[in-house]
């Protein structure tokens, strides 16, 4: 094995193929979680030498339907949250036209997820003065156009933060700097 990667210098995946047999344990490799998704039991525990994932690190049909059942299950729910709103209440929060919302959402200078029946659906809490600025950041720095990545990215605990979400990280005075930084780092 490279000592190289025995010291941290380089990740697992970074590795150089030893010519032996065998299997080579990555259990280590943090999963990474949001609040759309939720622990699989499906992991990538072994690599066979030379980089090839090992025949049972696929899930299977039903794991990938519940899986998605349960994603699906989560943005029900939370689009009916409390905190969520419509765009002609949003407009009335902000004081401005639903038609200037939705200009927003879709320039990504506000987070809106699009609601099952017609239109979208917003976390109020974005348009407080401490959130509303770093929106637009969050969306180029993840590099996305979709609300639910956003939200999620916000609603996160993150271990950069102490295990606070960004959102309650920003809440507590935490710079939109650092929050920003942490996005790019994660969009990357």
């Amino acid at each position: 094995m490279n000592p190289e990667w025995r010291s941290g210098a380089l990740f697992p995946w970074q590795q150089q193929a030893e010519p032996t047999q065998g299997t080579l344990s990555v259990a280590h490799i943090p999963i990474v979680m949001n609040t759309l998704t939720q622990p699989f039991p499906i992991g990538f525990e072994t690599i066979r030498a030379g980089g090839l994932p090992a025949a049972d690190a696929y899930a299977t049909e039903a794991q990938t339907t519940a899986l998605l059942r349960r994603g699906a299950d989560y943005r029900r729910q939370r689009i009916g949250a409390s905190d969520m709103v419509s765009t002609e209440e949003a407009a009335d929060m902000s004081g401005t036209s639903r038609v200037t919302v939705n200009a927003w959402i879709k320039s990504g200078r506000c987070i809106g997820v699009a609601h099952l029946r017609r239109g979208f659906k917003m976390p109020k809490w974005q348009f407080e003065p401490y959130v509303f600025p770093v929106i637009p950041q969050l969306f180029e720095s993840l590099g996305t156009t979709d609300g639910w990545q956003v939200l999620s990215f916000l609603e996160t605990p993150h271990h950069a933060l102490d295990d606070l979400t960004p959102r309650t990280a920003l809440e507590r005075g935490i710079s939109a700097k650092t929050i920003v930084e942490l996005a790019i780092a994660e969009g990357h």
